[in-house]
């Protein structure tokens, strides 16, 4: 049914108002979650290959494009999903995701983005139907706020269509990558041939599965000599770059999440032109940061969509009357009531904690993913916690089916564990969490200093 944030035209509310456009869009998407995109995703893992097999990288599409076919590809997607990406287009329901400060976006706030986000994930198949899909949507940002004109038109133009994908090389196996110092990949100049030249291997590389992917954001260094936030540039690699090996899929539990897919990579050196260097030589960092900001609070709102549906599940099986224990519904029991009264609290408090960052992104503007990183990092951390103990309130209440293919319940668990360590680990956030409030210390001591002398000036007086 339709997100629990409801916002009627003419709403008097002062806690978020949405615009008119907003309203009619989520009016729209609601409808097209609900009705078209939950429905078709029993088809969808229908139309896929079956798990283990190369069938699972090869996938289908409705009909010929030729736009599809200009980039070489054989197959593109389940027909399904190309019939909702049509519809989505048709709808305007394209491209939501670029806040009102890039030209490319359809000019809504990231507040108004994250009320429609959260019912995208309500359905694994609505954010790719709708292009707002990770990582397309953080390596559009990129191009859209660092890539020059040429990066523009070669590839965010493409992407924004929908006619390619992409994926995000940052991660790497032999080393600690949550500290992004590490990162051990070189990118070496060969100026005699005005060429990088690639080296490295890297995993947990999304995307890089799909026959669509055509084109690779790439980190490394360029600099070993910089100081340490100064060392890492950002690449653009297309995908059939010469010495480009994709040596597996890796699995989520088991889940290989095809033909999307997360894999490990070897960069074996791949060179690409000079100028296919992101904004400059040493500003991997910032652009690292200005990409992975939003991209966190985008995977928050769908996590909240996924833990409303998840809730429902919960409370159709408590109040199913054809399975009773001890004379009475699974929902007679107080423990078990109790467990959606929690849920109830946990996703309504996780979601205003949601609004408030985007809110907060907003009221910087296109530096707004800087200001609000205290607001995105708890997000972060407080968001996929509170997603997981929802859907496992609502597994343990399914018993044995709760873990089974039958429901997806199981697959959104492990989507949601994963999400604890993607896009950084809690722990770092919790410690970019707790720097931010230790460096109050100085201002609080000052307060609490002017308390004392107002506590021993009143003293004096009585």
């Amino acid at each position: 049914m339709a997100s629990s944030v409801s916002f009627t035209p003419g709403d008097k509310s002062a806690f978020l108002v949405l615009s008119q456009k907003a309203q009619d869009l989520k009016k729209k998407l609601e409808d097209f979650v609900e009705f078209e995109c939950i429905p078709a995703e029993a088809i969808h893992h229908a139309q896929m290959g079956k798990m283990g097999t190369p069938d699972r990288w090869k996938v289908l599409r409705d009909d010929a494009h030729d736009a599809y076919d200009a980039y070489g590809f054989v197959g593109i997607v389940p027909a399904v999903l190309d019939h909702l990406k049509k519809r989505a287009k048709a709808l305007g329901l394209w491209n939501l995701f670029l806040p009102f400060y890039y030209p490319e976006g359809p000019g809504l706030t990231n507040l108004e983005y994250a009320v429609l986000c959260e019912i995208m994930g309500r359905s694994h198949l609505a954010a790719e139907a709708c292009n707002c899909s990770a990582p397309d949507t953080g390596n559009m940002e990129v191009l859209a706020k660092y890539g020059n004109a040429e990066q523009k038109a070669r590839w965010l133009a493409p992407l924004l269509r929908g006619e390619i994908r992409s994926a995000f090389a940052m991660t790497e196996p032999a080393v600690a990558s949550s500290d992004a110092t590490n990162i051990g990949t070189r990118i070496e100049r060969d100026e005699a041939r005005g060429q990088y030249v690639v080296n490295g291997r890297k995993w947990w590389i999304s995307g890089a599965g799909d026959p669509r992917c055509a084109v690779y954001i790439l980190m490394g260094k360029t600099d070993l000599g910089a100081v340490p936030h100064r060392q890492q540039s950002v690449l653009i690699v297309p995908a059939d770059t010469p010495g480009i090996t994709v040596v597996r899929p890796l699995t989520v539990f088991g889940y290989d999440d095809a033909p999307h897919g997360h894999c490990e990579i070897v960069f074996e050196n791949v060179r690409v032109p000079l100028a296919n260097i992101v904004l400059g030589e040493g500003r991997g960092f910032e652009i690292i940061q200005g990409r992975l900001g939003p991209g966190r609070i985008h995977h928050c709102m769908r996590s909240i969509g996924m833990a409303e549906r998840a809730l429902e599940y919960h409370i159709l099986r408590l109040t199913d009357t054809s399975r009773k224990t001890f004379g009475k519904v699974l929902a007679g029991h107080g423990a078990m009531a109790d467990a959606v009264a929690a849920s109830r609290a946990e996703i309504d408090q996780a979601r205003y904690m949601v609004l408030a960052a985007a809110d907060r992104i907003d009221a910087g503007g296109a530096q707004g993913a800087k200001m609000a990183m205290k607001q995105i990092a708890l997000a972060k951390v407080i968001v996929p916690s509170m997603a997981l103990r929802v859907i496992d309130r609502a597994i343990q209440a399914h018993g044995g089916a709760g873990v089974s293919q039958d429901f997806p319940l199981a697959y959104m668990y492990a989507g949601m564990r994963t999400l604890r360590i993607a896009d950084g680990p809690d722990e770092v956030h919790t410690m970019q969490i707790a720097k931010a409030e230790l460096r109050r210390a100085a201002a609080l001591r000052a307060h609490h200093d002017k308390q004392a002398t107002a506590r021993a000036s009143l003293a004096a007086k009585l």
